[in-house]
């Protein structure tokens, strides 16, 4: 079969960039949460039947694939989107209806209650797609035109490497984890500087491409 992107390299340096840049992003966080009292994963369960399972399922796994999935998602990473939705810096009027009336410790028994489920894995991507994702994912882009920084520093599938704060991208709905990053790309998602920065260099393609790879993971 043909190389599936031959314009990327293996960039020795890639990783060590997107690393450093991670730490720059979340380096405040943990000192932060650890201060806070523990959450209720059961109280949380509660409130997600009552706010979150319409759309969410009542587990947080696989509903309409426009929807994310919230199994083992990073706590961490719940409480700071539900606080943007709440605080208006990440806009969705359905999302910010529901989690207006959210106190911060609902917010944190949400997280841990989304947190403790066990992610069941999607089916298997397109491979030609998957590949290219694959690439850009581990190795970012590398051209004469365009140098966008490798995902694989701040979203690891392995969570020992990722930081708390950096969701679970693995298995997440393809079609849910493309328009997300379009819309950093675009900057309609407006939460994550970063995010946006980065993206800036990514095609429709190539962001299909990443979304069916992390699609895949298991």
């Amino acid at each position: 079969m043909p190389e599936v992107f031959p314009r990327l390299k293996p960039q020795p340096r890639a990783f060590a960039r997107s690393f450093a840049l991670c730490l720059v992003i979340w380096g405040g966080v943990a000192p932060v949460a650890a201060q806070q009292a523990l959450p209720d994963p059961q109280a949380g369960g509660r409130l997600a039947l009552q706010r979150c399972a319409s759309c969410h399922t009542a587990d947080g796994s696989r509903g309409m694939r426009s929807i994310p999935i919230l199994q083992g998602q990073s706590a961490d990473y719940t409480i700071k989107q539900l606080n943007d939705f709440r605080a208006g810096l990440r806009l969705n009027s359905v999302m910010q209806g529901l989690v207006g009336g959210l106190t911060e410790s609902d917010i944190r028994n949400i997280a841990a209650f989304y947190a403790q489920k066990e992610f069941a894995p999607a089916p298997p991507p397109d491979a030609e797609q998957a590949a290219l994702g694959e690439a850009i994912f581990h190795e970012g882009i590398e051209t004469d035109d365009r140098s966008v920084t490798a995902c694989v520093a701040c979203h690891a599938p392995d969570p020992d490497a990722r930081p708390e704060a950096s969701p679970d991208l693995h298995g997440q709905h393809a079609a849910y984890t493309a328009q997300q990053l379009r819309a950093f790309r675009d900057r309609t998602r407006t939460n994550s500087e970063d995010m946006s920065g980065i993206m800036g260099g990514v095609s429709d393609d190539e962001i299909e491409a990443i979304a069916a790879y992390l699609a895949g993971l298991r």
